[in-house]
């Protein structure tokens, strides 16, 4: 309790951080899934800090939801103010650059600029040196002449040495961070929780590199907050530990939204290589005399020339025409036989044999690399040049490699370049299973936390992510029962098939309408995708007596919600599969209805089909491919929708599920279809079937009973 900064903790939050305690002090795992109000943070964090104070360990808290940053600055801060915490919050190199150079560069300035700081020190103890032996001998000290001209030949040398890095690319930044006391930035540092934005605003005030600072003074700090890349990334969480002073082993992980860590794995552990990237690496090779460019050139050109039949082969007629922005998969697995790039690029090949082309490609790529390194280090280039036959080398190689492995999934997609309006294509290996990224981590680390308000069923997330005997706890909405009414409309099971049928939108927004008219405020409304919020946007529109907000791709959220939550009688048609169905409140008055209308199943492409073939070949089972990879996820985001109204105990709300395959009746008629039956038996419980004509009569005695209205309720 001592890392408890407040007076008592919330029903249920004393027992999840006993529980959360005795796991961690086991070394064990820990899977928490806790609604809204539960305290989730504190609830894992305090434990977790007394944990590593006891047996000095670190605590790493990451997310990869910016209000959930800002979350734990504030209760960083908070049990700061009650219990003495050294705290770093940390962010990428690209957002604390003062200089704005990309990764290789940064390492190679950081090498000049630390070179010549180097040389100067060593010159001011040289002369520093002459200076005392000039004395000496000036005394009748014979031998100190001798040792005085060995001096000098030295502090010859270094100036020498001088000149020539005088004429490289350094930092200033960097350099400040070498050669100034740095004491006063440390004691500013740990006086608070300091976030990322005053970390650098304040180093950009007295010229210091403040990304570099953290990395060099965190070691021996209790908490460390983070986004996912820290950890998910095994070449970055390398030196994170190492930047840390820790072992991986003792670092404690508490993973918020951790719904999410299965497709963050997945995006880390994906690897691509554009078509111009190989195109690159050609015309590299090309200017480069070595005698092993020729063979590199051999086997590249024929992987560039395979990828680009692939891709032009696929396309029926108008389809390169209609090739947009957006990178759009092309379907080349077999079940049978290799994929259709692999036998492409086989049947171009010709030479001493793919392996040694490779190797040789792969050794010239590495030696120019080092030949870019130095030109950018002694000033030759202003930029530091990344080998592009590296890259697609090392690409290739995996792709022959690895491509058929366990879990990755070949793919072409292409796209079109706007400005020159070309088409081009790239091809990936995508990861299937996140457990290959995420089981190394979690056998590493001390310990983990997994919090989020929808992580059950709890083995799904344990065989999806690699966890073995987790402990597991769950607790539901500790707010007042009576607040809130959770409704299983019986309208219209809204498969695809059925989404254009004129009468099923007819009642579909008639249903939403009667939601909206009745709710004393906002109302929010989730949609499978964005062109069904759009659609129904429009209806709701037409009828004229409510403002509607449309969220579409490409706009402003963080105005059109401030513009929504302003107004007092309006609602907001967004996708499900957008960036407000979670890590968003909507809190009091913002919103009191929250409408999800539909199964929201993500798009079944290639992709998709291919994560549940992997399931069900890895967990072995009937249809565990489809419950894996796509009910289950898709019940979490409903749930996360759901989530988004009644945000504190005072909060007074309506949450409906549009769509009968939600509703207990439907599972004797649509049997696979129906999903109720996915949902935690708290929540199932909660959930009440109603035929649509009847919702807004249930919602008005609802909200009338709660004197929500401003006046007389509106007539049903």
């Amino acid at each position: 309790m001592r890392f408890f900064p407040y007076d008592q903790p919330y029903e249920n939050q004393r027992e999840a951080m006993d529980r959360i305690h005795n796991s961690l002090y086991r070394g064990q795992n820990v899977l928490f899934e806790g609604a809204c109000g539960t305290g989730k943070t504190l609830s894992s964090l305090a434990p977790a800090l007394e944990i590593a104070r006891e047996q000095d360990k670190t605590v790493v808290i990451t997310t990869n939801v910016h209000q959930q940053m800002r979350q734990f600055v504030a209760e960083a801060r908070a049990i700061r103010r009650e219990e003495q915490i050294r705290a770093i919050v940390f962010k990428g190199k690209s957002s604390m650059c003062h200089i704005d150079v990309g990764y290789e560069e940064c390492q190679a300035l950081r090498d000049n600029t630390r070179a010549v700081v180097d040389a100067e020190r060593d010159r001011e103890q040289l002369e520093r040196r002459q200076r005392e032996l000039l004395a000496e001998s000036q005394d009748g000290d014979g031998s100190a002449a001798d040792a005085r001209s060995a001096v000098m030949d030295e502090l010859e040398s270094i100036e020498d040495r001088l000149e020539e890095l005088e004429e490289q690319n350094v930092c200033d930044y960097y350099r400040n961070n070498l050669t100034r006391d740095t004491d006063d930035f440390f004691a500013w540092l740990y006086e608070d929780i300091r976030t990322p934005d005053e970390i650098y605003e304040y180093a950009e005030q007295h010229g210091f590199c403040g990304y570099e600072l953290l990395k060099e003074g965190i070691d021996g700090v209790d908490l460390v907050v983070c986004n996912y890349h820290h950890l998910l990334d095994s070449t970055i969480r390398e030196q994170f530990f190492r930047w840390l002073g820790c072992d991986p082993e003792d670092v404690i992980a508490v993973f918020d939204e951790a719904h999410n860590v299965e497709d963050a794995a997945r995006e880390h552990a994906t690897r691509t290589c554009s078509e111009r990237t190989v195109e690159s690496a050609l015309d590299e090779l090309a200017d480069t005399e070595d005698p092993r460019s020729e063979d590199a050139a051999n086997v590249l050109s024929a992987f560039h020339r395979a990828l680009v039949e692939t891709y032009e082969d696929s396309f029926g007629f108008g389809e390169r025409e209609r090739i947009g922005d957006d990178w759009s998969d092309i379907s080349i697995a077999n079940d049978d036989r290799k994929d259709d790039l692999t036998l492409e690029f086989l049947h171009r090949y010709s030479g001493r044999g793919i392996d040694d082309d490779l190797e040789a490609a792969m050794k010239l790529g590495q030696e120019l690399d080092e030949q870019y390194e130095d030109a950018y280090r002694e000033g030759e280039t202003a930029t530091r040049t990344e080998c592009q036959t590296l890259q697609a080398a090392a690409f290739v190689s995996a792709w022959m490699n690895e491509g058929s492995k366990e879990g990755l999934y070949p793919v072409v997609a292409v796209t079109r370049d706007i400005g020159t309006d070309e088409v081009y294509g790239r091809a990936e290996l995508y990861t299937c299973l996140p457990r290959q990224v995420t089981g190394h981590l979690f056998d590493e680390v001390y310990a983990t936390v997994l919090m989020s308000a929808t992580l059950q069923p709890f083995d799904v997330t344990e065989d999806v992510l690699g966890l073995e005997e987790s402990v597991t706890m769950a607790y539901g909405l500790q707010f007042p029962a009576d607040n809130r009414r959770t409704y299983a409309v019986e309208t219209p099971a809204l498969f695809a098939s059925d989404r254009d049928d004129p009468a099923v939108q007819e009642e579909v927004a008639g249903t939403i309408h009667d939601a909206v008219r009745m709710t004393p405020g906002n109302t929010l409304a989730f949609f499978p995708n964005y062109g069904e919020a759009g659609r129904y946007a429009d209806r709701l529109e037409a009828r004229g007596d409510r403002t509607v907000y449309l969220d579409e791709p490409g706009t402003s959220v963080e105005e059109l919600r401030r513009e929504f939550v302003a107004d007092d009688d309006a609602v907001l048609c967004t996708s499900l599969w957008g960036t407000l169905s979670e890590g968003v409140s909507f809190d009091g008055d913002d919103a009191h209805t929250v409408l999800v209308v539909g199964v929201p199943y993500p798009h079944l492409d290639d992709r998709a089909e291919a994560v549940q073939d992997a399931y069900d070949t890895a967990f072995d089972g009937t249809d565990t491919g489809w419950r894996y990879a796509v009910e289950i996820p898709t019940v979490r985001k409903t749930r996360q929708a759901l989530g988004r109204v009644i945000r504190s105990p005072d909060d007074v709300g309506v949450r409906a599920l549009l769509d009968r395959r939600y509703s207990r009746r439907a599972k004797s008629d649509l049997g696979k279809y129906s999903v109720n039956g996915t949902f935690p038996h708290e929540e199932r419980e909660e959930l009440i079937d109603i035929d649509p004509e009847k919702l807004k009569f249930a919602m008005m005695n609802f909200y009338g009973d709660h004197d929500a209205y401003d006046g007389e309720p509106p007539s049903p």
